[in-house]
């Protein structure tokens, strides 16, 4: 079985060695390829989902690979079905309730918004419709790797579908997006492979739904049920590395805080997701051996002769970019990433324009920008070029009452000269233009609103810099903590069903199910960072004073004075340090070993601004390879980062779903991996809003979202990606 490739294979290595094991010599002096696990990973389950129609979902046999026997119907359902106990779920209820969470936060599970129309389980592989539930049987093989402490445990589980073809084997590597679980990409690499008829390897690089109960010292185990750290054991997937003293010291001062693993883990799992990235490939070809393999050929699959393409959208399209810059094995053929969070290693030597206008200090990291718009965007969603008066979620701060506290944080800005204007509109627009400045675009002014109202900037402004800094959940860096809240936003002990459940319905971020961003020295008491009180200002304007020191642990300097932190400033100079220093472990080299990559992303995408990542590393990249790239740009216009987000009123009329070009671009990949079709051209495509009432936005057409171009006319294109420079107003419209 020769794999069919246009870029060169590396059969000298090959020859010599086997990715799926070593070579073991036989007694006759010949020799055969053992099928061994990677170095530090344990195989933990291997599991039948046998389902072909809708059912409980209560046993495997009732279960399948990607719908986890709900099937179309009952992944496009209102809720999820409940256990038999909500207080004590089953494994496989659990693992249920995970696909069905993890779905359709990735994709909007609406008829009109596509679903089962342009794309779900029920559209083949060919992209014809069909009247089915599309359930796809097969095994799953679920496992765990640590690096020797005991407390690493990343998260695998390789799909091999029924249809898996040994004569044409693929294998898809989907690390989670966002900081969700293993099962976090099981809606874009997960189905596509599947469909496809090849083995999927899923992972969590080391994020997932880590939840800790610091009160009774709980944790999830790899099957997604609670227990005590004790009793869990080596399955704990995550627990706070602290001492029982220090925690019961820890609970009297804090009642009723939590921990989480992408945030607490003190390792920076950030700066290992291409590593674990590519052990899960490797693990995925272990398995694909172990399912197919023989006594007299038990590695009959390796990297020679296996299509691996290595595909998944945010965080899992960060993952897979680094992972290909790592891979000096050769393991993967083809790139998919959409919407990645990539910041180059440095912001010199490329550049992006759009309309011919340079854009300034493209390639800020996220935390940066992060921090820095957590402190503008609430009042900037009050200036008159971005001011919404419609009753919908997108405008979530007009629809949930936040426009006083809003009207705060502009007053309170003005205090401390951060912003200038007589008036909140004066104001409010000032902090508008600081982040057009910062690198968002005009597309943008509106999303400030609902991307801060909706907790984006505060919950990642209080994760990042803590998991970059590798603190402990007891330092309370920046006077912050993670607890579920009341009506009052006052920490309260978690609901016990939410807990015991928290596998199937967190995603692994401070989101508030269970687990919201407090800030502990809210005026009246600790506060969620929606109802907080800066200590500062005695005015309730969304803890500002938290923002602005979260924001000093990435400068290094006090965010109103610009003085250099001290030893002994708020945070201290060693805290701001650890961050900085956890910030360069997570930074990328821009090479992608000329390997065939798609990076599509969406022009409006407010959370991670395409100045800053995919334009900024598609022109880095350029830079560090030169002719030999091989990466072809994809940006959607009217698209932004969450799908999971186009059945809420206000995304529905606006913007149009970036999985439709997510799927195109794994067709695309797939057919230029094993046919030889040229990757399509950079290109930029114009698509068409939905339009109408929020809230009743009318059903998505194929005309809405046009597929991309293979080629593009002669001449469209006069300046494609060259040297280190993308030029948006050259790449063609579609």
């Amino acid at each position: 079985m020769k794999k069919v490739h246009l870029h060169e294979k590396r059969a000298a290595h090959l020859a010599l060695t086997a990715i799926a094991g070593a070579v073991l010599v036989g007694c006759g002096g010949g020799s055969v390829v053992s099928n061994d696990l990677p170095q530090g990973v344990t195989q933990r389950t291997v599991t039948t989902y046998s389902a072909t129609a809708v059912g409980s979902g209560t046993t495997a046999a009732t279960q399948d690979l990607l719908t986890a026997g709900l099937g179309r119907t009952g992944l496009g359902a209102a809720a999820a079905p409940a256990p038999a106990d909500p207080l004590n779920p089953t494994a496989l209820e659990l693992r249920r309730n995970a696909i069905f969470s993890n779905y359709r936060g990735i994709l909007d599970p609406t008829a009109n918004g596509g679903y089962g129309r342009l794309y779900g389980p029920n559209i083949t592989a060919a992209g014809v419709v069909t009247a089915g539930e599309g359930l796809i049987p097969g095994r799953e093989y679920v496992a765990t790797l640590d690096d020797g402490t005991g407390r690493k445990q990343v998260v695998m589980a390789v799909q091999v579908p029924d249809s898996f073809d040994k004569t044409k084997p693929c294998l898809v590597v989907g690390p989670s997006s966002g900081s969700r679980g293993v099962y976090g990409a099981i809606g874009t690499a997960g189905e596509w492979g599947l469909k496809n008829g090849c083995a999927v390897a899923l992972t969590d690089t080391g994020k997932g739904i880590g939840l800790y109960d610091m009160t009774d010292d709980t944790v999830n185990k790899v099957d997604g049920t609670r227990a005590t750290r004790a009793a869990a054991g080596a399955l704990n997937i995550f627990a706070a590395n602290i001492t029982d003293a220090a925690r019961t010291a820890y609970n009297t001062l804090f009642p009723n805080r939590l921990a989480i693993k992408h945030m607490h883990s003190q390792l920076n799992p950030e700066k290992d997701w291409g590593n674990d990235t590519l052990l899960a490939a490797k693990y995925g070809l272990y398995v694909i051996n172990d399912r197919f393999g023989s006594l007299d050929n038990p590695a009959p699959f390796s990297s020679g002769n296996t299509t691996i393409i290595a595909a998944s959208v945010s965080n899992g399209g960060t993952a897979i970019i680094r992972a290909v810059e790592q891979d000096t094995d050769g393991l993967i053929d083809g790139v998919v990433a959409g919407e990645p969070n990539v910041q180059p290693s440095t912001r010199s030597g490329y550049g992006v324009q759009v309309g011919g206008v340079a854009v300034s200090n493209p390639g800020r990291a996220m935390v940066d920008y992060t921090t820095y718009g957590n402190i503008y965007q609430p009042c900037a969603a009050l200036a008159p070029a971005a001011a919404l008066t419609e009753s919908s979620i997108y405008n979530y701060i007009g629809l949930v009452g936040m426009t006083a506290r809003a009207t705060e944080r502009c007053t309170s800005l003005a205090a401390k000269g951060l912003v200038s204007g007589a008036d909140t509109a004066a104001r409010a627009q000032d902090a508008l233009n600081k982040l057009r400045a910062y690198g968002w675009t005009a597309d943008n002014d509106t999303m400030h609103n609902a991307h801060y109202a909706l907790g984006n900037g505060p919950i990642l402004a209080a994760m990042y810099p803590v998991a970059y800094g590798r603190f402990s959940v007891t330092d309370n860096v920046c006077n912050t903590s993670l607890a579920q809240v009341d009506a009052a936003g006052a920490p309260v002990a978690v609901t016990p069903a939410t807990k015991a459940q928290s596998f199937a319905v967190a995603n692994g971020t401070s989101n508030g199910t269970p687990a919201n961003v407090v800030y502990n020295d809210s005026v009246g008491g600790a506060r969620s960072w929606q109802l907080a009180k800066s200590p500062s200002t005695g005015t309730a304007d969304f803890g500002l004073d938290n923002a602005l020191c979260q924001r000093a642990l990435v400068t290094g300097v006090d965010s109103v004075t610009g003085a250099a932190l001290t030893a002994a400033s708020t945070p201290t100079l060693a805290q701001s340090t650890a961050v900085r220093a956890g910030m360069a472990e997570v930074l990328f080299n821009g090479n992608l070993r000329s390997k065939p990559t798609l990076i599509v992303a969406g022009r409006s995408d407010a959370l991670i601004p395409v100045n800053h990542a995919a334009r900024a590393y598609v022109a880095y990249n350029r830079a560090v390879e030169g002719a030999s790239t091989k990466v072809r740009y994809v940006e959607v216009a009217n698209g932004q980062h969450f799908d999971g987000f186009l059945n809420f009123s206000g995304f529905d009329t606006r913007f149009v779903p970036l999985h439709v070009y997510f799927v195109q671009a794994m067709d695309a990949m797939y057919a230029h991996l094993k046919s030889g079709t040229a990757l399509p051209d950079s290109q930029v495509v114009r698509t068409t809003p939905r339009g109408g009432t929020p809230g009743a936005a009318p059903a998505i057409s194929a005309s809405n979202v046009p597929a991309f171009v293979a080629t593009l006319d002669t001449g469209a294109v006069t300046a494609q990606h060259s040297m280190g420079l993308v030029s948006v107003n050259t790449l063609q419209s579609c």
